[in-house]
Order: structure tokens, then C-alpha cells, then sequence
């Protein structure tokens, strides 16, 4: 299944994590026009990762 963007919104906690610059600048890239805050993305993202680790277990 391919990693599709959600608008959808839940219960959150502050992190602070440290991106490399060139990898932000990919993020925004790709989110720019879309409803998706950066936040959001990464969130998915990570979700769609834990998601294929289990996959390939």
C-alpha cells in the first residue's frame, strides 16, 4: 500500500527531534499545497514505517 497524506488531527505531545536540513527541505517540498502541516507528515510517516517494519517481521 502506498503512503497516502490524512487532514486528520489527534491527541498529541510536544518532542523536539533534530532534522538534517536537506531532509526538511524534502518534507516541505513534498507537503507544499497540500493540508498537511510538516508535523502531520512526519507523524505518517512514522506510523507508515512502524507499520512495514511489522510487515516484514
Amino acid at each position: 500500500m502506498a503512503f497516502q497524506l490524512r487532514t486528520d488531527k489527534k491527541e498529541t505531545e510536544n518532542k523536539t527531534i533534530r532534522f538534517p536540513l536537506p531532509l526538511i527541505e524534502k518534507i516541505e517540498s513534498e507537503i507544499k499545497g497540500q493540508s498537511v502541516s510538516f508535523s502531520s507528515f512526519v507523524i505518517q510517516a512514522c506510523e507508515y514505517a512502524l507499520k512495514e517494519l511489522k510487515k516484514d517481521e
